[in-house]
């Protein structure tokens, strides 16, 4: 039997209030998905404010991390013509995102999750993110 550690709702919401913290220090509402290691949702949400279309592209960013355990600025510098990840973007019915923005959840070299941020530029949504992990890091 395999046993994996994963994320509970809990670290769902200690990210999520880092990436709120985040948003409302830039004044940039976001939406914000955290999902677990298999791309699955485990908590959203969507700040006052924030994006409609966002609401989605913050989920498909979050999958992509959670499952790849890549982020998805780095799938944007591999999706060119002709290298052979281009067109990575139609995979997983299109779920897969090459937007920066979503980053794999890490603790103790194991992929936890994922967490996906939309709602600002893609600068502004890697830094939401990143600063939601950093803020998760130092609750741990």
């Amino acid at each position: 039997m395999i046993k994996i550690p994963r994320l509970d709702i809990n670290d769902a919401q200690l990210l999520i209030k880092g990436a709120r913290e985040h948003a409302n220090k830039i004044n940039n509402p976001m939406c914000i998905a955290i999902t677990d290691d298999s791309g699955n949702l485990i908590a959203f949400e969507r700040m006052d404010g924030a994006k409609a279309h966002s609401i989605l592209i913050s989920q498909d960013k979050a999958y992509t991390a959670g499952a790849a355990r890549k982020a998805t600025h780095e799938y944007n510098e591999v999706n060119t013509p002709g290298n052979l990840a281009y067109g990575i973007d139609t995979e997983c019915g299109g779920r897969i995102s090459t937007v920066g923005g979503g980053y794999p959840i890490f603790m103790d070299e194991l992929c936890l999750g994922g967490i996906g941020v939309s709602g600002g530029s893609p600068a502004q949504d890697m830094e939401v993110s990143q600063a939601a992990l950093n803020y998760f890091d130092s609750q741990n």
